[in-house]
This record gives C-alpha cells, sequence and structure tokens, in this order.
C-alpha cells in the first residue's frame, strides 16, 4: 500500500498545468506534498523550476494526443504553463459557497478504484498545484515595486499619526492649564456681554415688530397715491419679515392684516388695469405691469386684461346705443339697435364709432408698449429707451406668452368691434337718411375696415357684409327717387345755357373733391397704356395708414411710443365733413365771351369774320344745363359709394347710366317730336338701336300702366317725361327752339366726354366683376351715339325753317321741256335762297347769344343741304317729261344754288350735292346704262326712281315700263 501511495502522490506531482488567466487574482492556497507525508508551505522562489522557469521550459512538448498519458513507467513531456492551467476546474476558484477540494476528488473517484487512475489523477493535481504556485510567485514578483511604494506610504503616514497625537498632548495639557487659570470672573465678564446682546437683539426684533404694526397706514397711503409697486414691494417686504418674527403672538394678527391689504391691492390693480381700456396712461400702465411683475403675476395680468377688454366692447356699446334709446338696461343690444330713432342713427354711428375707436387705441398702445420694452437687444432699442424701460425681471417665459397672447387676442378684440358695428348697420333703419349722411356712414365704416387692415390685416366681412346689404337696399330706394326726380328736371328745365367757365369739367364739382386722387391716377396710367388691376391702387389707399398712423402719434407700430395718443381726436369726427367752394360759374367780365357782350358786333359778313367768330366759340366754355350739372353732382355722389364700399360698384355704375340715358332718351324725344320729315338716313343703325333698347328698358309708356302685370314689369323704369309749357318751339324768328335744341343736344354730348372721362376709372372699379362687359357696351353704342343725335333734332329746325312745299310747288311749274338751253336760272332758286338767307341771318342772332362750334355750324347746315338736295331730286322727280334743255335748266338752278349756299354756309362742298349730280346726270345715261344705274343706287326713292324712268323713256313705252317694273320690284328702303 505504501509503494500505492508514493506512486499516486508522484504522479499528481508531475500533473501541474497553468491557471486560465481570469483566475489570477483569485487563486487559492496550495501546498506541496513530499514523499514522507509532510505538508510544508512552498518556499516561494527556492524551488528550481519557479527560481529557472526557462530551464523548464527547454523541455519539449509532448504531442496533443499524448498530453492525458499518465503512467509511472511512461512519462509523458511536460504541458504548457497555459495548458495546465486552462485544464483547471473552475469549482477550484469559487469562494460562494465554500467548495471543499478534497471531498471533491473523492467524489470523482469511480467505485471500483483503479491504481493507474488514482496515480494519473495525482499526477495531474500535483502539476496544476505547481504551476499554479509558480504563476502565483510571478505574479508578486511583478508587484514588488508597487508593494514597496505603498509601503513607504505607510511609513510616511504613520510618522504624519505620530505628529498629530503630539499635537492632540500638548493642546490638552494646555487646556488644563487655561481651566486652571481662569476665575469666575471672567466667566461672569462673558456671561454679562452675552445677555447684553440678547437684549439688543430682543430690542431690534420689538422694533421691528412696532414698525410692522404701523405699516397699515402706511399702505393705505400708497394705495391713495396709486403706487402699485410700492405697496406690493413693502407688502412683500412686510411678509417675509412677518414670517421671520412669527413666534410673537402679536404678528399672527399682523399677517392676516397684511393679507388683507394684499387682496385690496390686487382689486385696486385689477380696477386701475381696467380703466386703461377705455382711456390708456403710459405711467399709470407702467405701474400696474411692474405690481403685477413684484406678485409674479404676469400671465395673469394679461389674461385679466384681454378680459377687461372684451367687457369694455360690450359694455361701451349697448351704454352708446342706450344713450339714444332709454328705457330698459336689460334689452338686448339688438333691439336696442332697433329702436334708436331714424334722426338719431348717423349720430349714434359717429358716437358707438368713436367710443370702440377709444377702446381701440388702448389696445394698440398696450401692444407698442410691450414692443418697446421687449428684451431682445439687438432689435435697435436706443438708449434713451433702455434707460426708460423699467425692469420688471420677467422671466423669458413670461415675455413670450405677453407676446403671443397679444398677437393672437388683436384679431379678437377687433372681431368683437366688428360685430358691435355690423350688429348696429344690420338691425337700424338708414333707408331715409340723406344721400350725404349715408355717404358719411360709407366714410366710417370704409375707416373702421381700414383700422382692422392695419392692425391686424382682417378683412372684417362681417361688417362688409352689412355695410353691403344696407347700401343695395338704400341705393334702390335712393336711385329710383333720383330718376324720378331726374325726370321732373327734365320736364321743366327751360334748356338754358347756364354760363360755365372755360374748361370746365366734372371733376371741378364739389362731389368729385375726394375723387380726383384716384381719377387723376387713373387717367396717368390709361394715358400710358398700362391701366389694369396689377399696377393700378387706389388713390386713397396710398393714405390709408397715413391718416390712421396720425391718430397713434404720426408713426407706425413699429416704432411708435404711447405717449401723446390720448389726447388725438378720432379718425370719426375729422374729415368727413370738410367742403371747399366750387369755382366753376362765369362771375366777371374778364370770364365772359366777347359774344355774350352787350357792345359785341358781328356785322361783317365777309370769311375773315366768320372765322374770327368761330375761333373765339372754339375758346369758350362748354354747354351745359342745369340738368347736366344735377346728372354731374348725382354722379359725384355715387362715385363717393362705389369709392367706399366697392361691392356695390357693378349696382352704382349701372344706375348712373341709366341718368345718361333718361337725359339720351327725353332730349330726342322733346326735340324730334315736331320732325316733318321721314327718313331713314336720319339715324344711324347705333342710334335707331340705342334708343329703342332705352325705351324699351328705362321707359314706362301710358298704354304699360293700365296692363295688370306693369306694376311687376315696371320696376326700375320711368314714366315717359313730356316737355314744359314754357319752352316754344314753334316761334320761325327763334327758329322753332333751335337755341333749347342746340343747348340740350351739345350738353349731352359734354355729359357724354365727361362719362369717357370717368371710363378708366369706372373699369377700375369694376375690374374684378364678372358683369363689367356692360360698361364696354355702354360707351361704345350709347356715348357714341350721343353726336348722331345732333342729325334728327337739327333736321326738325331745317324742316320747318325751308317751305318745301312752297318750294316744291315752284318746281312743278317749271316748264323742264324747254328746246333751248336757258342762261338764266328758275325762279324757286330765288325763293330758296331768300329762305336760306333768313336762316343764316337767324343764326347768328342766336351765335350772338349763344356760342356755336365749328361742330354745330356743320351740322345745322349739314342738315339743311341734305334737306335742300331732297327737296331738289323730289322736284325734279315730279317732272313728267324732260328735255334736253329741261336737264341743262336743273344743273344751272342746282350749280346757282351750290356756289351761293357755299358762300352763306361757309361749307365748302356743299354736302350732299353728289345726291343730285348723280340724278340729273342719270337722265343723259342711254336706256341700256340706265337699268345698271337704277340697280346700283338704292338710296333713291321708288318715286324718284319711276320719275327718272318717266322723263328719260318717255318716248319709249316699252323700255319705260320694262324700268318701272324693275325699279317697283326693288326690295323696299
Amino acid at each position: 500500500m505504501e509503494d500505492l501511495k508514493f506512486k499516486i502522490f508522484g504522479l499528481i506531482n508531475k500533473q501541474v498545468r497553468q491557471l486560465p488567466p481570469c483566475y489570477n487574482n483569485s487563486l487559492p492556497v496550495l501546498f506541496n506534498y513530499n514523499p514522507n507525508n509532510a505538508v510544508k508551505v512552498p518556499v516561494m522562489g527556492l524551488h528550481p523550476e519557479l527560481l529557472n522557469p526557462i530551464e523548464s521550459h527547454r523541455i519539449a512538448r509532448p504531442k496533443l494526443d499524448e498530453a492525458t498519458d499518465f503512467t509511472i513507467d511512461n512519462e509523458p513531456q511536460p504541458l504548457p504553463d497555459q495548458d495546465v492551467l486552462e485544464s483547471i476546474e473552475t469549482i477550484y476558484f469559487h469562494t460562494e459557497p465554500p467548495t471543499d477540494p478534497s471531498r471533491h476528488e473523492l467524489q470523482k473517484l469511480p467505485d471500483i478504484l483503479s491504481p493507474e487512475e488514482i496515480e494519473n489523477s495525482y499526477k495531474r493535481l500535483k502539476l496544476q498545484q505547481q504551476v499554479v504556485s509558480k504563476k502565483v510567485l510571478q505574479l508578486i514578483l511583478q508587484k514588488q515595486n508597487s508593494y514597496e511604494q505603498e509601503f513607504q506610504k505607510i511609513l510616511s503616514i504613520q510618522s504624519q499619526l505620530r505628529q498629530i497625537l503630539e499635537i492632540c498632548r500638548i493642546g490638552r495639557n494646555d487646556l488644563k492649564l487655561a481651566k486652571r487659570q481662569f476665575t469666575t470672573a471672567s466667566l461672569g465678564i462673558l456671561a454679562n456681554y452675552r445677555k447684553r446682546r440678547v437684549i439688543e437683539d430682543l430690542l431690534d426684533s420689538l422694533n421691528t415688530v412696532k414698525t410692522l404694526q404701523r405699516t397699515g397706514n402706511r399702505l393705505q397711503e400708497l394705495l391713495k397715491q396709486r403706487n402699485y409697486p410700492g405697496v406690493i414691494s413693502l407688502l412683500l417686504e412686510c411678509q417675509s419679515a412677518a414670517r421671520t418674527y412669527k413666534h410673537f403672538t402679536c404678528i399672527a394678527a399682523l399677517d392676516g392684516k397684511l393679507q388683507d391689504i394684499l387682496e385690496q391691492a390686487e382689486v385696486a390693480l385689477d380696477a386701475t388695469l381696467s380703466q386703461m381700456c377705455a382711456q390708456f396712461d403710459k405711467e399709470v400702465y407702467s405701474s400696474v405691469q411692474q405690481a403685477y411683475a413684484l406678485l409674479g403675476k404676469t400671465q395673469t395680468a394679461m389674461d385679466l386684461l384681454h378680459m377687461h377688454f372684451t367687457a369694455a366692447i360690450h359694455n361701451t356699446a349697448f351704454s352708446t346705443v342706450h344713450s339714444y334709446v332709454g328705457g330698459d338696461t336689460k334689452t338686448q343690444y339688438k333691439q336696442l339697435c332697433r329702436l334708436v330713432p331714424r334722426d338719431k342713427c348717423i349720430a349714434c354711428l359717429t358716437d358707438l364709432s368713436k367710443s370702440l375707436w377709444t377702446i381701440l387705441e388702448s389696445y394698440y398702445l398696450v401692444v407698442v408698449w410691450h414692443d418697446a420694452r421687449s428684451p431682445v437687444v439687438d432689435r435697435g432699442t436706443t438708449p434713451c429707451e433702455k434707460e426708460d424701460s423699467p425692469d420688471f425681471s420677467q422671466t423669458p417665459f413670461d415675455d413670450d406668452y405677453v407676446k403671443q397672447k397679444l398677437r393672437n387676442s388683436m384679431m379678437r378684440i377687433w372681431h368683437d368691434v366688428e360685430m358691435k358695428i355690423s350688429t348696429y348697420l344690420t338691425h337700424t333703419d338708414l333707408a331715409y337718411v340723406k344721400f350725404e349722411e349715408f355717404v358719411r356712414v360709407l366714410a366710417i365704416v370704409n375707416r373702421l375696415m381700414e383700422v382692422g387692415r392695419e392692425l391686424c390685416d382682417f378683412q372684417s366681412e362681417n361688417l362688409r357684409e352689412s355695410i353691403k346689404r344696407q347700401s343695395l337696399s338704400y341705393f334702390m330706394h335712393h336711385h329710383a327717387s333720383r330718376l324720378d326726380e331726374l325726370r321732373i328736371f327734365l320736364e321743366n328745365d327751360g334748356w338754358e345755357l347756364c354760363p360755365i367757365k372755360p374748361g370746365f369739367v366734372a371733376t371741378q364739382l364739389q362731389e368729385f373733391k375726394t375723387l380726383k386722387p384716384a381719377l387723376n391716377d387713373c387717367k396717368t396710367l390709361n394715358n400710358s397704356g398700362s391701366l389694369d388691376g396689377s399696377n393700378f391702387t387706389d388713390a386713397d389707399s396710398s393714405t390709408n395708414v397715413e391718416w390712421l398712423r396720425r391718430y397713434f402719434g404720426g408713426t407706425s407700430k413699429a416704432t411708435v411710443t404711447p405717449n401723446e395718443g390720448d389726447n388725438n381726436d378720432s379718425p370719426f369726427t375729422l374729415g368727413l365733413d370738410e367742403t371747399q367752394d366750387e369755382d366753376i360759374l362765369v362771375d366777371d367780365r374778364d370770364d365772359v365771351p366777347a359774344y355774350f357782350s352787350d357792345d359785341y358786333s358781328d356785322d361783317d359778313p365777309d370769311d375773315t369774320a366768320i372765322a374770327r367768330r368761330k375761333h373765339k366759340n372754339k375758346q369758350c366754355g362748354p354747354m351745359v344745363t342745369n340738368t347736366t350739372l344735377s346728372i354731374l353732382r348725382v354722379c359725384g355722389r355715387y362715385l363717393q359709394m362705389s369709392r367706399l364700399l366697392r361691392s356695390i360698384a357693378v349696382t352704382v355704375i349701372q344706375s348712373m347710366i341709366q341718368f345718361f340715358e333718361l337725359c339720351f332718351y327725353t332730349v330726342h324725344l322733346f326735340f324730334t317730336a315736331d320732325l316733318q320729315i321721314n327718313s331713314d338716313s336720319l339715324y344711324s343703325p347705333k342710334l335707331r338701336l340705342t334708343l329703342a333698347r332705352i325705351r324699351e328698358s328705362l321707359i314706362v309708356l301710358e298704354s304699360d300702366l293700365e296692363e295688370p302685370t306693369s306694376s311687376l314689369n315696371n320696376i326700375n323704369k320711368v314714366k315717359q317725361p313730356h316737355l314744359s309749357s314754357t319752352v316754344d318751339l314753334t316761334r320761325p324768328e327763334k327758329l322753332h327752339g333751335l337755341t333749347e335744341r342746340i343747348v340740350a343736344v351739345e350738353s349731352l354730348i359734354f355729359l357724354g366726354q365727361q362719362y369717357e372721362s370717368l371710363k378708366p376709372y369706372l373699369e377700375h372699379l369694376i375690374l374684378d366683376s364678372p358683369q363689367r362687359g356692360f360698361l364696354h357696351q355702354f360707351f361704345l353704342q350709347t356715348v357714341a351715339a350721343a353726336t348722331d343725335l345732333r342729325k334728327p333734332v337739327y333736321m326738325a329746325v331745317a324742316s320747318q325753317a325751308l317751305d318745301v312745299a312752297t318750294i316744291l310747288a315752284l318746281m312743278n311749274k317749271v316748264n323742264w321741256e324747254v328746246t333751248d338751253v336757258m342762261s338764266q336760272h328758275s325762279n324757286y332758286i330765288d325763293e330758296l335762297l331768300k329762305e336760306i338767307h333768313t336762316l343764316h341771318e337767324r343764326l347768328r342772332e342766336i351765335g350772338s347769344r349763344l356760342p356755336l362750334s365749328s361742330e354745330i355750324h356743320d351740322s345745322m347746315w349739314e342738315n339743311v343741304a341734305h334737306l335742300i338736295t331732297h327737296t331738289l331730286v323730289e322736284g325734279f322727280s315730279n317732272a313728267k317729261k324732260c328735255s334736253n334743255g329741261g336737264r341743262a335748266l336743273m344743273q344751272l338752278d342746282f350749280t346757282q344754288l351750290r356756289s351761293k349756299f357755299e358762300k352763306i354756309a361757309c361749307l365748302r362742298p356743299m354736302p350732299h350735292r353728289e345726291y343730285v349730280e348723280l340724278y340729273v346726270k342719270a337722265y343723259y345715261l342711254p336706256e341700256d346704262s340706265l337699268e345698271e344705274w337704277i340697280k346700283e343706287h338704292k338710296e333713291y326713292s321708288t318715286k324718284h326712281l319711276i320719275g327718272l324712268v318717266s322723263s328719260a323713256c318717255q318716248n319709249n313705252k316699252k323700255t319705260r315700263l320694262r324700268l318701272i317694273s324693275i325699279v317697283e320690284e326693288r326690295p323696299g328702303r
């Protein structure tokens, strides 16, 4: 057995392997075993293999497949230390829970023991123990320097501890000495000094308590002085002191009193803050904000401020309207608006706007006040502003909250104001106010909308819609009255010339004063050919901000300092009633043209005098009647409405067009009723269509009134006017009222010219409307047809001034079958020239009292020539037979008439001369050519052509009948 035991131990000693690196810091205590069964602590560093590891490593390593072959007779080569360490089981490195290695190894033995297995196990364990011991020794050697350094530190600490102990010993000895040397008297002095300090502290506390007791009176004085920052600062200081001395019984009651005063101060702050809504004061508002900042309630202050603004808008609107109505204060605001008397509607609206404007102004100044005290440095704040701005110690969060609150609430504040105004407009009866007063309403509302756009870029749709409904309702009622009024003016107009200064235009009237800037801009852009919606800006819009800024101190809201804004008048009290004197009438001798002077003489019959008179006439003022001026004034008022409220511009312009159309139709009706000839050539197609359209759309005839459905069909129509009995159109010496006819027609043409001058602005007003096509049609047809009215009106005079029946009777007596060519013209030419001369004299007499332009002069003589030429053709066509001598006589008569006419009328060549010349020349045409001539010339009537055929073909009945049949089959003229 002993041999077996030795072999096992030997085997264990040979099985040494190296431990793994992860267990280097937790190695167990290992022992070497010798054959004498003595367990000893290994002598570290004395083992030959440990002291000379290089030699031990020189032993050749066995092959991997022989590593586990541990036998006594045939020993294998030693394994590397690392492999030995890795082969150690992990259980040997566990400390928790404790492990018994011996038991572990015994448990590993099989039930049937084998000497070889035991020997192998012994060698393996011994080899592992040797490798671990060697590894531990190596680690110890590696840490030896660190060990020596730490050991030196320990020695140093021990030296310091000895010094400290020595100091403590000396101190104890000194204390013992002091204890022995101090006497009772010295300790008494210290005790008395301590008592004195306690008493001084007590006196300070009593003085503080006394001061706190008297603080209540001081706080009440500061409240009366509205020194809110002082009140809050003193209160906070007192509360802090009260918390310090709360151990005194009297302080408990004082703390409650201070709390009551603090509540009073907050109530006073809230009341003062509410006053800022109606009348902003920079100093007071700064004091209130500083007080809230001291309380740490900046956000609460802004919430309260907006609540006060909302309540102020409601209360102010209600109280303002109630002051005009009276009665129960519990009546709703809408009902109060319905009860406002008609004669006080405008005054109530003005006061309501002023009151709400004060609130808006205060809110605006609040916003500016906070913007001016922004903590951001790089906003360009001047040193003066920084010095003037108190430090409220607001956090960035509070400042951002205030700015966001102000920004978001501006639109809500304006919306509340807008709703109060729009509710008033919706429930108030404005249908019977004067036009000037209604324009004032529009101006107020327009300025309110401008305020909304400037303050918060708000379009005020509710306000716009309410005033639009009121405007349309009012305008339809007002326009119907104005149309009927215009009809009465036309029926009572004497058609006399109004003495207007030369160069008069519609914009000189008072009603166009506010429109001048916009009209001038439109005219400039129209002349440059660039008038469109993109580059045209209403002239008022360029000053919209300017008038608003004037009431905020004259600066923009980015730089305004809220200092003097409270004393500015409301924008609803200035600029609405401004008037200016009109200077349009002739009021001195210098303004009167020469032909109005008593000493003016125009007896010079030569062409030079006539030309000089024409030149003077061209320099005179326009022909205008009182009715024309009235129409222009009404148009000016209408355009004021369109400027202030663009949404009704289409309706307003259509109503302006109806004024012109009614005047157009009336002039034609009055001054062509006595037209004694019927000729299609007097009316141009444009004039004929215009008159028919106006009669159908605007005029109500007496026969139409008898129909049952006339009330529905005749809305916005006017009864047909009747000429005043004071206008006499029958006196031949007055040329059958030619003066009145000229004034009527020319004033209508002048009215059309004024409409033309307003065209760019009218187009601008309805630029965005899909119905704007009617305006182009109006200028293209109706206005353009006004000059065509001269022909039928002046022809009515010519047809009565010339005795056509007498002339035709004299022409029927002429013998057109003469055989010889005559050298003397016929007698009817002398009679006709006599009447032309009489007409010329009467025209000169009218020209001495009335400025006759070249257009009037030429138009009048053109109508005379038209009548004469048609009369001559009529007379020539009455000739049943005509010889070559008779044809020559016709030419002689017309040549003589033409030369005299051109000299009298100063109109060369004579108008419509071709009408006579072609007719006379047709007598000379052969029969074949005459047929073609008849087919080509459709301007002659059937009677004229039959007379021509009868005279030209008097010897050839067959040809005469054939040509007459061709004439009769011709389409009717």
